[in-house]
């Protein structure tokens, strides 16, 4: 493998224009390629970001031999199909999260990387955070004694446009898989384990979506995740994880910059960091250099996890979208 990794991009819009800008902080890293159902667009984003190519189609940036790794940033109906094309041509692939819009899909892009031998990932990008990095030494040290509860949410109000990706059930859109897909994420890296049991209620709105969704999960132990999400409804966007010794409280934990640990007796003892793109590509980065085809970090099997507890959610709900 290259000591330098040659990325391409798949599908230039808004969440592409933020991983390129960031990934520029990588010495490592180099955009190399784009790709676009539009000519216009992918030359246009490759030259705001200094890529050598821009392709028309997503089948030609697959195809292309000087492409190590492929962000796959296209809506969420079409992660599936795109990472799959990629697979084929044995490009490493980081795939927008979440993952699939179902366990089943998850499944399949799963067994194809290992079947190809080849890198899957899913973007998770709050995983690799370095203030989550502390969060979760926090938790292996036992610094707030065992984890009794969860408390997370990630809502905003978006303006109505049902033909926008928020509101439009033929792009998968509504509250859980566009934000609650990382506060379900961010409970299973806290608990290490699907939940054993899932409750869940939503307000579905007019366009068909999940608008705001409230979740009930239990784990072994009795402890317990109390989840909610929004895209019609602001909420503080934070977490807060409470254990026997003490309490963890992570402000805007989607983009954490700062975390605060709070025990009884003890000065409370903050930590700091920047939230950006580029932690999640040096992940693949640095799988790709120790020839791992999976993340430890975020292997496939808790991505397959997380898919199956968003469907149960899904089913308790009464949600499904039409291309299923």
């Amino acid at each position: 493998m290259r000591t330098r990794i040659r990325w391409g991009i798949l599908g230039p819009g808004r969440i592409a224009t933020r991983f390129a800008t960031d990934l520029r902080n990588s010495a490592q890293a180099e955009l190399v390629a784009v790709g676009s159902r539009s000519a216009d667009r992918s030359a246009e984003f490759a030259l705001r970001f200094e890529a050598k190519k821009a392709y028309g189609s997503y089948a030609e940036l697959a195809a292309d031999p000087d492409v190590d790794a492929v962000y796959v940033a296209t809506p969420n109906p079409f992660h599936c199909e795109h990472t799959l094309l990629c697979l084929e041509h044995g490009k490493a692939v980081l795939c927008e999260k979440p993952m699939g819009i179902n366990e089943r899909q998850v499944h399949e892009m799963a067994n194809r990387a290992r079947q190809k031998k080849t890198l899957l990932m899913e973007a998770m990008w709050t995983r690799f955070l370095p203030v989550t990095l502390q969060v979760k030494q926090w938790l292996a040290s036992q610094a707030i004694g065992d984890v009794r509860m969860v408390i997370g949410d990630f809502g905003f109000c978006t303006a109505w446009d049902p033909a926008g990706r928020w509101l439009n059930p033929s792009l998968a859109g509504g509250a859980l898989l566009d934000v609650g897909v990382y506060t379900v994420a961010y409970a299973s890296m806290v608990f290490g384990t699907p939940p054993a049991h899932v409750l869940a209620s939503a307000h579905i709105g007019p366009s068909g979506v999940d608008e705001q969704t409230a979740m009930l999960f239990t784990y072994p132990g009795d402890a317990l995740a109390l989840l909610s999400c929004a895209v019609r409804t602001n909420t503080p966007q934070e977490v807060n994880i409470q254990g026997t010794e003490g309490s963890i409280h992570i402000p805007a934990f989607w983009h954490a910059t700062s975390a605060t640990l709070a025990c009884p007796g003890h000065d409370p003892v903050q930590t700091f960091g920047s939230a950006s793109y580029h932690y999640e590509a040096a992940e693949v980065m640095s799988c790709l250099q120790a020839g791992r085809a999976e993340s430890l970090n975020m292997p496939l099997e808790e991505s397959i996890a997380i898919a199956h507890t968003l469907e149960q959610v899904r089913t308790a709900i009464g949600l499904r979208y039409p291309m299923e």
